[in-house]
């Protein structure tokens, strides 16, 4: 249940702190001073989506906070572990909202995503406003209404896991068979451009190399005298390089024979020399080898024209050509694998249809034995707050608009309620036949009804007594005090008739502050709920015959006589 609930700088609210009582807990005052602003803000804490605009004017950001006593949620702590959330006793929700457009949201401490705040929301409050009217109003949502009150939660889960497996094959199967009518062309131009490549013997760096080929056989007549010209320096002509170094060697060795102390090596001067040797040699041999080959120019051309020509068409060098290759050898062969998948995944379709029929078939028998209950339940509801003749029905149809069923992704069955408020009149769709007021105690029937085995803590009544008044307004107020027998209830109303059966009773009211609007929030003692009641009851001139109405309404709700 709701404990406590904290509001910081939201729409007309400054700062404001509840404590609600387990039972029924109501909030009355006059149309604008804030008390829809306070549902609204609790709505924040189950996942609504966020805005800017709901920050108070000059402030930074909005926070809201709310503890929750959830001893006995079994389902909001297993969602808790698997969300990696330390189940615990008592839940505390936070969340600030920043003009920046920073959405804080933490759970006991814990930042968690919108998602996940919106799963827990789902076991923790049920907020029901006049926004519903459109959802009882709206035949799509009725099949929902009906799996709830029958206990088919984790049916629907397993049936809704199934049909997106069935879905997914589905696809693939439409997939591949766009593969097949592809397939012959897509085939031949794998095979002719991998040929392609594979012939053309591609290898790492040959551009490269090839290109500097060019630039050799390009200058042959130069690089053959620049190498001729080097080797006759150093060995090839008189007073070349080497023949002076052998006789500065000799020099040397006589100036050591003379002198011993003289400190300059001769395998040092040996290395220079053989060195220099060897360097003659790699001239000579280079230049001997280069050759004028005209034959040889053209294929390289060639060559590089072929790499250049590789290159545009599979868009990469050497590697990402031989890459590419790799790629579409793989590609071939799961095209040649395609009739196998194919047959694999129709037997799959198969299988996964008869095991989605199944449970289809299964989904409606549970539907049709929950029905006459759920349709018994609402009329005895409906009935008893005073729509006596009321007849309540609940229409099954094939899925998908067809004769025969087809099965969707909720099963093969659509469900639609219809109602009769008049004696001799058919029943018919809600939305053709209910007025204001019908409506708003059909969804407190609805809400009677469905929520006798939830696992939600706490219901919100967010002034869905529009349109009844008098003694038809006693009685939604008796079926409320009732539900909160079951459940925590939150009930902002304008009825006084409803309010008197307030086990704990809020009066919301605006005033000026500091030439500022703020709304505030205080708990009436018993002689301020006598006056709260008579002002709803007479206005805003109360007489003494107006709290005498009061104080036997008030009486009478808490089943005394005074």
């Amino acid at each position: 249940m709701l404990a406590e609930l904290s509001i910081q700088n939201f729409a007309i609210i400054d700062a404001l702190e509840i404590s609600f009582h387990p039972g029924l807990n109501v909030l009355s005052g006059e149309t604008g001073a804030g008390k829809s602003i306070i549902v609204g803000a609790l709505s924040l804490l189950l996942g609504d989506r966020a805005s800017a605009e709901m920050i108070r004017t000059a402030a930074d950001a909005a926070v809201v906070e709310a503890v929750f006593q959830v001893r006995n949620n079994g389902e909001l702590l297993k969602r808790m572990a698997g969300m990696g959330l330390d189940p615990a006793e008592e839940l505390v929700i936070r969340r600030s909202v920043s003009r920046g457009g920073k959405n804080r949201i933490h759970v006991n401490g814990h930042p968690v995503s919108l998602s996940m705040l919106a799963a827990l929301g789902e076991c923790l409050v049920d907020i029901c406003s006049q926004h519903e009217h459109q959802v009882l109003l709206n035949p799509d949502r009725h099949l929902d209404l009906l799996d709830a009150y029958a206990g088919l939660a984790e049916e629907r889960e397993a049936f809704g896991l199934l049909y997106d497996e069935y879905q997914g094959v589905l696809a693939r199967l439409r997939e591949i068979e766009g593969v097949r009518r592809r397939r012959l062309e897509r085939e031949e131009w794998l095979r002719f451009s991998i040929r392609e490549i594979r012939e053309a013997g591609l290898s790492s760096g040959e551009e490269a190399a090839l290109k500097n080929e060019r630039q050799v056989l390009g200058n042959v007549r130069k690089l053959q005298e620049l190498a001729g010209r080097a080797h006759e320096s150093l060995h090839g002509r008189d007073g070349a390089v080497l023949d002076v170094l052998r006789g500065i060697m000799a020099d040397v060795r006589e100036i050591r024979r003379i002198d011993g102390a003289f400190d300059l090596s001769e395998a040092n001067l040996d290395s220079f020399y053989y060195g220099l040797e060897e360097a003659a040699a790699t001239l000579r041999v280079y230049r001997d080898g280069l050759t004028v080959d005209p034959g040889r120019m053209e294929a390289v051309e060639e060559r590089l024209e072929l790499l250049r020509r590789l290159k545009r068409k599979y868009d990469g060098d050497e590697a990402a050509i031989l890459g590419r290759a790799d790629e579409m050898e793989q590609e071939l062969l799961a095209i040649s694998r395609v009739e196998e998948d194919a047959e694999r995944l129709a037997h799959e379709e198969t299988r996964l249809r008869g095991a989605l029929e199944e449970r289809a078939q299964m989904l409606s028998e549970r539907r049709r034995q929950g029905a006459p209950g759920l349709q018994q339940s609402l009329e005895e509801e409906i009935r008893s707050l005073r729509m006596d003749p009321a007849q309540f029905e609940i229409l099954f149809r094939p899925a998908g608009n067809g004769e025969a069923p087809a099965v969707g992704p909720r099963g093969w069955d659509d469900v639609e309620f219809l109602l009769s408020t008049n004696v001799g009149e058919e029943p018919k769709p809600l939305h053709r036949i209910a007025s204001g007021g019908e409506l708003s105690r059909i969804i407190l029937a609805m809400k009677k009804v469905l929520v006798r085995g939830g696992s939600v803590g706490t219901i919100v009544f967010d002034e869905v007594d529009s349109g009844i008044g008098g003694a038809t307004a006693e009685v939604v107020g008796e079926r409320i005090r009732e539900v909160s027998g079951r459940h925590q209830v939150v009930c902002i109303t304008h009825l006084p008739q409803i309010a008197c059966f307030a086990q704990r009773h809020f009066r919301v009211s605006k005033a000026l502050a500091e030439e500022r609007t703020a709304s505030r929030v205080e708990v009436l003692t018993e002689a301020e709920r006598l006056e709260e009641v008579a002002r709803m009851l007479g206005g805003v001139r109360i007489t003494e015959k107006t709290r005498a109405h009061a104080r036997e309404m008030l009486g009478r709700a808490a089943g005394g006589t005074s």
